[in-house]
């Protein structure tokens, strides 16, 4: 009889459950896609309930696709998009949509509420980092401003991992690395103090829970929903970036992990950095005693996907779901530095290495020399340029080595993009097997240490295995350099 892992990695678009044994192998996976509503210019909005679905709908895919007992499954974690803000009334009703992490309509909230606490110059010096429109905080004074009664009529705001808990459990908690996506006390490990200052009823907060926390077990009603057994173990889980993290087995201090899929981030695990600069967030880690300095980048693949959708359609056609390989083998025969044609990637504004919800993408140096598929290239450089500049940050922020790092995420299978990245940086990375799951593995090690499997998150890098190793060519990061 086996002993297994159902790991949900609840992404931007679709979650997909995987199932990993109790030596980090991924046996099966299943994916449930749902929708993304945008009423309003800047709003960008999910039905919590359509997770739940796909929760419900993927979980017993897995359980058809492989035969297996449901009794051998052991524990249930959750990865999951961050910055959620979902509020429900006592009996777990959503009363609004999820206000999800790229949603920017707070804007006005977040100046007022530096404005209150002395300006933004002074609220960054004590922060680290002004609020912007899509920081949580701001988005709970939206909700309290423009919608009084959904607000007044809100037990708990969760964030999406603890909604899918709360499904799973009927208990409301937010694990410590949620928290720290609205305001967490990365010492005291509890909500932040100053966050009553900005005009929330802190009574809306709901408690705490560490990543490898039993919170509960499956309820009868949620158990048949998934098609498992009533009583198992759901775990606290964690965000997808300090998935990742652990996914990557990048957990020791000072290791540093790129992810690269949708959007894209830097990752560094540190016992000591706290600080915000230059739009790195310090936020908590997976691991209770690590914080994890994380630089989100808004759009990456998905400018990928735009350059396909709007300049190879024919070829999209043509190729199917070849269409990247087709453009891999494009970019090659662009040099380097795409005749000095600049993409700078900032389409859904940006929050590292500038956090702005205004700028964005523009193209330099344009002649007529210049196609389509430069303009692909310039792309590609563009967001390896982007990464470069948070990695220099950080070595003059934080000290990190900024060497040898790990690269995961779907972005990790192109080829042409990774060596672009590594003559960019100038630096040697690796690329862990199955790259695309490094998220969900990462969430299953979480669990095996709440039920005792493992000691430690020092396990982490036992269950990681690397697939390649990429060098930079001196000949290109000299080009890089004269562009960059």
């Amino acid at each position: 009889m086996g002993k297994y892992i159902l790991s949900h990695d609840i992404g931007t678009s679709s979650d997909k459950a995987v199932l990993v044994d109790f030596k980090g192998d991924v046996i099966a996976t299943s994916s449930k896609a749902y929708p993304t509503l945008y009423p309003n210019p800047a709003w960008v909005e999910q039905n919590p309930e359509e997770y739940w679905h796909a929760v419900t709908a993927s979980s017993r895919a897995i359980v058809e696709k492989t035969a297996i007992d449901p009794a051998e499954i052991k524990g249930i974690v959750f990865s999951t998009q961050a910055q959620g803000v979902i509020p429900v009334d006592k009996d777990g009703n959503v009363l609004y949509n999820n206000i999800t992490w790229v949603d920017g309509r707070a804007q006005k909230q977040a100046e007022s509420i530096m404005k209150h606490l002395g300006g933004k110059k002074v609220f960054s010096l004590v922060a680290g980092t002004p609020i912007m429109g899509k920081d949580c905080i701001a988005k709970i004074i939206w909700l309290k401003e423009e919608r009084p009664e959904i607000y007044q009529n809100t037990h708990l705001i969760l964030d999406v991992n603890g909604y899918l808990k709360y499904k799973c459990t009927k208990k409301m908690v937010t694990e410590l690395s949620g928290a720290s996506s609205y305001g967490l006390d990365l010492k005291s490990k509890q909500w932040l103090s100053v966050i009553k200052l900005t005009g929330i009823d802190m009574e809306k907060l709901p408690p705490l829970v560490c990543s490898t926390d039993m919170v509960g077990g499956l309820t009868d009603e949620a158990a048949a929903e998934m098609g498992l057994l009533a009583g198992t173990p759901v775990f606290g889980g964690c965000d997808d970036v300090q998935a990742a993290a652990v996914g990557a087995g990048m957990c020791g201090d000072g290791d540093i992990h790129i992810y690269l899929g949708t959007s894209a981030w830097v990752a560094a695990t540190s016992k000591t950095a706290d600080k915000f600069r230059h739009g790195a967030a310090a936020i908590q880690s997976a691991d209770r005693e690590m914080n994890l300095i994380a630089g989100i980048t808004e759009s990456a693949g998905a400018n990928i996907q735009w350059i396909c959708d709007q300049f190879f359609a024919s070829e999209k056609e043509k190729y199917g779901e070849n269409i990247y390989k087709y453009m891999d083998d494009v970019v090659q025969s662009i040099p380097p530095g795409s005749d000095h044609l600049i993409c700078t990637p900032w389409m859904l504004g940006e929050r590292c290495p500038v956090s702005t919800t205004t700028t964005r993408a523009t193209l330099f140096n344009m002649t007529m020399v210049h196609t389509r598929e430069h303009l692909m290239r310039s792309v590609y450089e563009g967001i390896g340029y982007n990464l470069r500049w948070i990695l220099e940050n950080y070595q003059a922020d934080y000290g990190f080595a900024c060497d040898n790092f790990r690269i995961i995420g779907g972005g990790a299978l192109d080829n042409g993009w990774m060596q672009i990245i590594a003559d960019i940086t100038g630096k040697s990375f690796s690329i862990v097997k199955d790259p695309r799951n490094a998220g969900a593995v990462g969430a299953a090690v979480v669990a095996l240490i709440g039920l005792g499997e493992l000691s430690g998150f020092g396990h982490a890098k036992e269950f990681v295995q690397i697939d390649k190793v990429y060098q930079p060519d001196r000949n290109n990061k000299a080009v890089y350099d004269q562009c960059h």
